[in-house]
């Protein structure tokens, strides 16, 4: 009962309801006038026709044309408004102008490091043109005089990020999509609040969405009431806004401008196993020291300028010059919707495209559009290992569904599916032929591809690669091949369900 009190007074109760509210308004409205049944057919007639020929002429992706036009054609008279809603409607100019403003950030701090990528490109052309796509659509360079470490569980990551932080001297620069009062959290405040006594400076950059029932109200409040600068990013408002969808999916840790965290862990309880939600929580992360910190600071920095709204400033005060033994090629890059480039997806298809002899997949949610099922069954039917690891104990049922209705394609074409048996898997990261990978934050589904501000580190010839190949292989051993014969085994009534909940899983 306490619960469900504390949920009825909740912001996210409040939001979903004002929103049923407006939608409900909506709906009255469209059957109000269908009382006029003939004029209103001949109407809806003509605007469904429109907004499927509006929709086959629009630059998206398949995936997303075939969801709305079955919605279309489903629910004429609640489809259309849906349409010009949700996916027709522009950012407001406003919001438009941040966004090109925050791109000119990227490119104006944009520079070259060291030309990496033409050393590469002798030994592995497949390797230097996917740097060089990110290079150009992410404004990432490549780094030297950079180490790596890899994470293979949260507990690790979490132990690290203490002995970091304690060592801080000028900043510390915090960026999650969830954050929750906790051992993990708790413990990483208090060692904030004693910094921040001897001087240094500290920011912190949280999703509203994702601290949803997380954090109390007014908590933002309270930590800088700590003397933490504080950004709320993207505040949940109840109303029917697209940019209600773009949230910031990133993790980012930065100290000093020398080391930098990023993966899948976000500063919750969960995510090293102090409390238990969908069995053992598997997670990974990565740090780095050096020079390609650089990126991960101005990464931050012009998403915290976006987020606050605040003029653009001199990165170079936070900037580091100490340089590690080169470990690699190291590029960190960020993705989101400000731009029309896909990063991350194309990133992760040029990994699977470029592969020949074996690729290595995690990821909590495998939710795919044509192009990425056709990249992943080519390579396999070309002669590739490609194996996937997804969860066994989902965190989101419908979710879960939707992941195994992509399984028999990717099988029948010889790709090899595991589910971690112990538990939820939540990390992201590919590997390609030992010798590149990549770890980050952007899952295989369309909300990270499309919607979400993500962030990964590639590696190229770094130490990191063979520890997240042999991660991946250590974690097989615990997980349950898939195969054709237990697919078949499914009813027809859940078969049905996954086909329905595939059409739409680009809305999901």
């Amino acid at each position: 009962m306490k619960k469900l009190i504390k949920f009825l007074q909740s912001k996210m109760f409040i939001t979903i309801l004002l929103v049923l509210v407006q939608l409900t308004v909506l709906i009255l409205f469209t059957l109000t006038l269908a009382s006029k049944f003939m004029w209103y057919y001949i109407a809806t007639t003509i605007i469904s026709v429109l907004c499927i020929l509006d929709i086959s002429s629009e630059n998206m992706n398949p995936s997303f044309k075939v969801t709305w036009i079955i919605t279309v054609l489903i629910f004429p008279i609640f489809g259309a408004p849906l349409y010009i809603i949700f996916a027709k409607s522009k950012q407001s100019h406003r919001i438009g102008k941040r966004f090109k403003n925050y791109r000119l950030m990227m490119r104006n701090t944009m520079t070259n490091q060291c030309d990496g990528i033409s050393e590469i490109e002798a030994d592995d052309p497949a390797t230097a043109r996917q740097m060089r796509y990110i290079q150009k659509t992410a404004y990432a360079p490549v780094y030297q005089n950079t180490c790596t470490k890899y994470f293979p569980s949260g507990e690790e990551y979490y132990d690290r990020v203490m002995k970091e932080i304690k060592k801080a001297e000028k900043f510390i620069f915090i960026e999650y999509f969830i954050i929750e009062q906790g051992k993990m959290f708790d413990s990483i405040l208090d060692i904030l609040k004693e910094k921040i006594t001897e001087g240094v400076e500290v920011r912190l950059m949280y999703d509203d969405f994702g601290t949803l029932q997380k954090l109390p109200k007014g908590y933002d409040k309270y930590l800088e009431s700590l003397g933490i600068g504080v950004s709320v990013f993207n505040r949940v408002r109840p109303s029917l806004d697209t940019f209600l969808n773009y949230r910031d999916h990133r993790k980012i840790l930065v100290i000093d401008g020398c080391t930098a965290f990023t993966g899948g862990i976000n500063l919750a309880d969960e995510y090293i196993n102090e409390v238990e939600r969908f069995g053992h929580w598997k997670d990974v992360g990565i740090m780095i020291k050096g020079e390609a910190v650089t990126k991960m600071t101005e990464t931050f920095l012009q998403l915290w300028h976006f987020s606050k709204g605040e003029a653009i400033i001199d990165y170079t005060e936070y900037s580091c010059d100490v340089k590690c033994e080169s470990d690699g090629y190291i590029q960190p890059f960020a993705d989101g919707p400000s731009t029309d480039d896909l990063t991350c997806e194309l990133c992760y298809m040029g990994l699977i495209n470029s592969a020949t002899k074996n690729l290595y997949v995690t990821t909590p949610y495998l939710i795919l559009d044509n192009e990425m099922t056709t990249a992943l069954t080519h390579a396999a039917a070309g002669g590739v290992d490609v194996r996937i690891i997804t969860p066994h104990i989902p965190d989101k049922k419908m979710v879960m569904a939707v992941t195994r209705s992509n399984y028999r394609a990717l099988l029948n074409a010889g790709v090899r599916i595991f589910e971690y048996t112990p538990g939820f898997i939540h990390a992201k990261s590919v590997t390609a032929d030992g010798k590149v990978c990549v770890v980050g934050t952007a899952n295989f589904d369309f909300r990270s591809f499309y919607l979400h501000f993500e962030n990964c580190i590639l590696a190229y010839k770094s130490s990191c690669v063979k520890d997240v190949e042999t991660d991946f292989l250590e974690t097989q051993k615990l997980s349950q091949e898939i195969t054709i014969e237990q697919l078949n085994k499914k009813g027809p009534l859940y078969r049905l369900l996954q086909s329905i909940l595939k059409v739409f899983s680009p809305l999901m």
